[in-house]
């Protein structure tokens, strides 16, 4: 499924286009999901992202120049700050939407995807707090594979819909979400004593 943002342009070509292996890596990690997100609102210069993301300007700048190579995160116009100063905005293009590529051949997620935008999420809304949620649904369904990926086909049909069209209503609130299924663990069996441990930044 698509994991990202509205675009910033009218999305005319609407079709999916395969992630490159650039592309696949920058999509990997919460931080640069974050970014993304954050620059999908309004352009924002890297201090103004390590500010908000409580990071390193380096660190920061590491993840932007990444961003930036694969096509996900783009310079706007330098533009005068309020201290007088040139500032290098940056802005999300909206490719990430359109990418797919996060499953093999047999419709399994790529490891090295999977945590990164359930990640991104939670910590953008333990930040804007429960009185942020709009609208959510928790419920269980027994569905084979197949219908699995045609679930997902119809909801991410619909959801191009609006995304597409994200550029009409930008006077609107910027509402943000993710669609997870997951398989249901074993109602008999233990669950382990500590969660699955956070692999190496990428």
């Amino acid at each position: 499924m698509a994991t990202e943002d509205e675009p910033t342009h009218p999305a005319d070509a609407r079709h999916r286009q395969e992630a490159s292996v650039l592309q696949a890596k920058a999509a990997s990690h919460p931080l640069r999901l974050r970014i993304l997100r954050l620059c999908s609102q309004q352009a924002l210069t890297n201090k103004q992202l390590a500010d908000r993301l409580d990071s390193q300007p380096g660190t920061t700048l590491y993840h932007v120049r990444l961003l930036v190579g694969a096509g996900l995160l783009e310079q706007t116009p330098i533009r005068t700050g309020t201290s007088g100063a040139l500032e290098k905005p940056y802005r999300s293009t909206g490719l990430s939407w359109w990418l797919s590529g996060d499953a093999d051949g047999d419709g399994n997620l790529d490891g090295a995807r999977l945590m990164a935008p359930i990640q991104a999420f939670e910590q953008e809304l333990r930040e804007a707090g429960p009185e942020s949620v709009r609208t959510f649904s928790r419920f269980t369904l027994h569905l084979s594979r197949e219908q699995v990926r045609e679930l997902d086909h119809r909801i991410v049909a619909l959801l191009d819909e609006y995304v597409a069209t994200d550029h009409e209503r930008l006077d609107r609130p910027a509402l943000g979400g993710i669609l997870v299924l997951h398989q249901l663990a074993d109602p008999t069996s233990r669950p382990p004593l500590s969660g699955p441990k956070d692999g190496p930044p990428t």
